[in-house]
């Protein structure tokens, strides 16, 4: 079994999906705050972007030539989870899709035991290694794509790649009410 190229198959993948959650969206909808949080599409997009420039990008060694516009000298000013007036869905999506394949290079040109550093973890935890790298890049952007699931489901009812599921509304309506009907069994 090839570990390193099962962990990258599986990201690339993931990153497709997430991208796909996008397709056919205007500018307000990629943008709107769809929960309490704020989360929204695009700033699901632009926060993964600033992990592949640091997990495999920089961590490792291998400072990416993209800078996303959003980073600052100081961390804590960085706005990485929604996207400003000034920031374009195209620039947000072009940055990612440029770190995503310079990870990709990152990956096949090194092992998955080769040193990595990440700077913002705790004292004695930062030396790391390109596969744990992998392995939290794919947790994180598996984790955020199920979020753009249920924000692109809440926009139009858009599943997998943004197909919409109005065609199949009597379905999903019978769904949810068998849902709501097991969880009113458990009713205070």
């Amino acid at each position: 079994m090839d570990a390193k190229g099962e962990l990258l198959r599986g990201l690339q993948g993931t990153r497709v999906g997430l991208l796909g959650k996008l397709e056919g969206l205007g500018e307000y909808d990629l943008r709107r705050p769809l929960v309490p949080t704020g989360t929204n599409l695009l700033g699901l997009v632009k926060h993964l972007a600033g992990l592949e420039y640091g997990y495999l990008g920089e961590a490792a060694g291998r400072v990416p030539a993209v800078r996303p516009s959003w980073f600052r000298e100081d961390v804590s000013t960085e706005i990485d989870m929604w996207a400003t007036p000034d920031e374009s869905s195209e620039y947000v999506v072009d940055v990612y899709r440029r770190l995503a394949a310079h990870s990709d290079r990152t990956v096949a040109d090194l092992e998955l035991d080769s040193p990595a550093y990440v700077a913002h973890w705790a004292d004695g935890h930062r030396e790391t290694t390109l596969g744990v790298l992998l392995i939290r890049m794919l947790a994180e952007t598996s984790q955020h794509a199920g979020h753009a699931d249920i924000l692109r489901e809440q926009l139009d009812g858009g599943l997998g790649g943004g197909t919409t599921v109005a065609a199949d509304a009597a379905f999903w309506n019978d769904r949810r009410a068998q849902v709501q009907a097991a969880a009113d069994h458990f009713r205070p």
